[in-house]
């Protein structure tokens, strides 16, 4: 052969031409298999091996067709050369257009989306292009056929992986019910407490519109609690409790959406003594957590009635639409049932996705890249809003800025706009007859350049610097 390469089966469980095509991917890795060069004849291969001629050539039909080998007639099965690695790529701009205006002296201006946030470009596009292409030269795959539980299952234990250290309580694959978001997962949980011809849902009084709206559709009232720094009081949640007969209060205790506020352990327990007493489901939307840890869960505090919905929107990317929900002690049943009579499941591809995605080697350096690259930004725009009431945390990626006196929410949002930048009233985040407050919420799009993310906020600073005088009559 004329080759250092030697060959050796390594012990596995499965098929044993998978065992080959992984000896021979290792070869090429390690550098024993080189670039064209010509591998042993199928017989030969398997006379070294111990294995049938009808394995190897399996093997080497798998890799030709991942364009890993090429087997050409008559002369043999060669080793590809490895594709060209692309340029490094650079941040796109998402969400951007040239803007002229604002700041005088400067050009290089950009109208800058800053209603959601956007994930800093940090490798996963490129883990998820691979990916998708292994997940497409999968023999396996299951495009004829409706999403099963079992189908689910490496998905669901990729899931359990990716939480790993969460405080959650005790939990097992078996748990996780798979959802096309977390908009959709909120969806299940509340299909799934849900009872009689008006219920009723507690919310924060500032809060994460797609609570109401999933309620809405469900022909569900929404009722505002009062709230203090640490998030919902618990004296306004029992006083709700009993006014309104509710069902669930639903909430984000790590990350309170729009303020970045956060409800910390001694609170969090409060809220559970009144849920009991009054039999609450407690709905925990965690989409916004960094994997960064502060407090307990309440599906770990109230294990009886704690319901978690999670997704991969802010850590990894919003495009896939994966999340999950977790039911309480007794009540997987309940919300695998409402979600396989909404739609049977994720589609079969996306869970092999899910499945290979989350189990990455590289997974855990790029949700940490995610947040590093958020924090950046954040501490940029505090920089440039200093002295300025606003509010913010490392790891969320929003900040919520309280307007001096001048401004009001909708006009604020309106110059804003002017100026270039799209942002979000407090109005956004109340229910329709409740009082806003002036402020505005500002999500970090670290999807554009960091100089143009810079020249966005400051231009916020100017219009803060300089309210309107207008005195209407």
């Amino acid at each position: 052969m004329g080759t250092i390469w030697q060959p050796t089966l390594i012990d596995g469980q499965g098929p044993k031409y998978k065992t080959v095509v992984t000896m021979i991917r290792n070869g090429i890795s390690n550098g024993d298999l080189a670039a064209n060069q010509k591998l042993p004849p199928v017989r030969e291969l398997a006379w070294t091996l111990g294995v049938t001629p009808g394995t190897v050539a399996r093997a080497y039909t798998v890799l030709t067709d991942a364009g890993v080998l090429q087997a050409e007639v008559g002369r043999g099965t060669f080793v590809m050369p490895a594709p060209q690695r692309p340029a490094p790529e650079t941040p796109a701009e998402i969400d951007v257009i040239a803007h002229h205006g604002g700041i005088e002296g400067q050009t290089d201006e950009f109208k800058v989306n800053m209603f959601s946030p956007h994930l800093p470009s940090v490798g996963q596009e490129a883990l998820i292009r691979r990916l998708l292409v292994e997940v497409s030269n999968d023999q396996k795959l299951g495009v004829m056929h409706y999403p099963s539980r079992s189908a689910a299952r490496g998905a669901r234990e990729a899931v359990v992986r990716w939480l790993t250290g969460t405080p959650l309580g005790a939990f097992s694959q078996s748990d996780v019910v798979l959802s096309h978001g977390g908009q959709n997962g909120l969806s299940l949980v509340f299909q799934s407490i849900l009872q009689g011809r008006r219920p009723a849902i507690l919310i924060e009084e500032l809060s994460y519109p797609g609570f109401r709206r999933a309620a809405e559709l469900l022909r569900a009232d929404v009722i505002p609690v009062a709230m203090d720094q640490n998030g919902v009081i618990p004296e306004a949640l029992e006083e709700a409790a009993k006014a309104y007969d509710a069902q669930i209060f639903c909430t984000s205790p790590e990350v309170h959406n729009p303020t970045a506020g956060f409800t910390p352990a001694a609170r969090r327990e409060e809220l559970v003594q009144v849920a009991r007493r009054h039999d609450l489901q407690i709905v925990e939307d965690d989409c916004y957590r960094m994997r960064v840890d502060r407090a307990p869960t309440y599906r770990m505090l109230a294990p009886e009635r704690g319901w978690y919905v999670s997704s991969l929107a802010k850590t990894l990317t919003p495009a896939l639409r994966i999340g999950f929900a977790i039911a309480p002690d007794g009540r997987t049943p309940d919300l695998r049932r409402v979600a396989e009579y909404n739609c049977f499941g994720l589609a079969t591809p996306l869970l092999d996705l899910c499945a290979k995605l989350l189990t990455d080697p590289d997974i855990d350096t790029v949700a940490e890249n995610t947040r590093l690259g958020f924090n950046t930004y954040i501490q940029s725009a505090v920089n440039i809003l200093g002295g300025f009431d606003v509010a913010w945390r490392a790891d969320v990626p929003f900040l919520w800025l309280r307007l001096p006196v001048g401004w009001r929410a909708g006009a604020f949002c309106q110059a804003a706009e002017v100026e270039g930048v799209q942002i979000r009233s407090a109005e956004d985040f109340v229910c329709r007859d409740a009082r806003a407050p002036h402020a505005v919420r500002l999500a970090i799009n670290a999807g554009v350049t960091l100089a143009s993310f810079e020249h966005a906020i400051t231009r916020l600073r100017q219009l803060l610097d300089s309210p309107p005088e207008q005195l209407s009559v």
